[in-house]
């Protein structure tokens, strides 16, 4: 059986970080739910971060009650039969367009939410077009001439927003906040708030956090009274856990001298975005490549000929039932599994501060079929 495991002591090595930011900028740093949503750490990461953000009514729920602190949520059109339920869960609201704003704006204001717009810097930073929301063409934010062209900034917004990285670092934030500063810092002062959304690699190994700090302070002493926010996924549970399974069978090697491997975790099922970066992800005691004496390719159990993971180098020959260990398996794995194939979910486990590991959920039949 395959297994999620988070690592607190990890958890705790990037919360500090994302801690000092705060005290040396004033910002505050919230968490993104659609990279990281595990209950089990969430009452840990709230000593350490200003609230949660959500992408849906589900996370808007799921954030209140179980992570103290502000709930923020953007979605690029709410349903209108949920945006009262939303309302009911939320603290602050991101609308993506003047039309979001025209219908729910006053109902937003009436229920004590603050209001926020989405704009479009116009500025692409991003290396893969999947994932570069400034593209010609993207459907998030407001772009200046089409605010201008629908009347100019509403009254009623109370903050600005937008997001453009991923997985980025300062140089990338600040040609995007000069795009940001171009096209609409002239609509800054007088805001409650700003946010900058999320994809800083803030926690990354070599990451510039003194140049960031520079950066926020830099804007904040420029315009006084604006909260600043930053809503980072991957930052907070970067390299915080990882994925444990088991080989169940070793192919002969092929004519390209590399032997398939198939494990009892499945990219297609239980790490997606190996397939949807794509990505190869790390793997204790190997080598990513072919450079190594033994190679092996691996995939997983389910029917789709693409459900490799990588292909990986070893100083040793691997035998069947071997732990397999894959890195930084915290982030964009439980958020986005599936049950493809009826292939179960790997457990999830925490590994406690005190070095403990408790079993907080194990899947079954019933967490498939409850689908169907």
């Amino acid at each position: 059986m395959p297994r999620y495991v988070i690592d607190e002591a990890a958890l705790v090595r990037n919360l500090e970080v994302l801690k000092d930011v705060q005290a040396r900028t004033g910002a505050k740093i919230i968490l993104a739910q659609k990279a990281f949503s595990c209950t089990a750490v969430y009452p840990l990461c709230a000593r350490y971060l200003a609230g949660t953000t959500a992408s849906s009514l589900f996370e808007a729920m799921h954030a209140k009650r179980h992570f103290p602190g502000e709930v923020h949520v953007f979605n690029p059109a709410f349903a209108p039969e949920e945006i009262d339920a939303v309302l009911a869960e939320v603290d602050h609201i991101v609308f993506n367009s003047v039309r979001q704003l025209d219908l729910y704006a006053a109902k937003a204001q009436a229920a004590g939410v603050s209001v926020g717009l989405r704009v479009n810097p116009e500025t692409s930073v991003a290396t893969t077009p999947a994932y570069d929301a400034c593209r010609p063409g993207s459907r998030f934010g407001v772009t200046r001439a089409a605010l201008e062209a629908a009347g100019g900034l509403p009254t009623t917004v109370d903050g600005l927003h937008f997001h453009a990285l991923c997985e980025q670092g300062v140089e990338e934030f600040r040609k995007v906040l000069g795009g940001f500063e171009s096209h609409f810092g002239d609509l800054v002062d007088g805001r409650a708030w700003v946010n900058f959304g999320g994809g800083h690699h803030i926690t990354r190994l070599g990451y510039d956090v003194d140049g960031l700090c520079a950066t926020l302070t830099d804007f904040a002493v420029r315009h006084p009274g604006v909260q600043i926010y930053l809503e980072p996924g991957e930052a907070v549970a970067l390299n915080a856990g990882t994925l444990e399974s088991r080989i169940l069978e070793i192919q002969p090697r092929g004519p390209d001298g590399i032997a398939n491997v198939i494990l009892d975790a499945s990219a297609a099922c239980h790490m997606p975005d190996v397939l949807e970066m794509p990505y190869t992800p790390p793997m204790a005691g190997s080598v990513k490549g072919t450079a190594g004496p033994y190679v092996y390719r691996f995939g997983g159990p389910t029917c789709l000929a693409g459900d490799e993971i990588g292909t990986y180098s070893f100083d040793h020959p691997l035998a069947e039932g071997d732990a397999i260990v894959f890195g930084d398996m915290a982030i964009y794995t439980m958020v986005k599994n599936n049950t493809f194939n009826g292939i179960n979910l790997p457990d999830i486990v925490v590994r406690r501060l005190d070095g403990s590991e408790e079993l907080v959920r194990r899947f079954g039949y019933d967490d498939f079929a409850m689908r169907l």
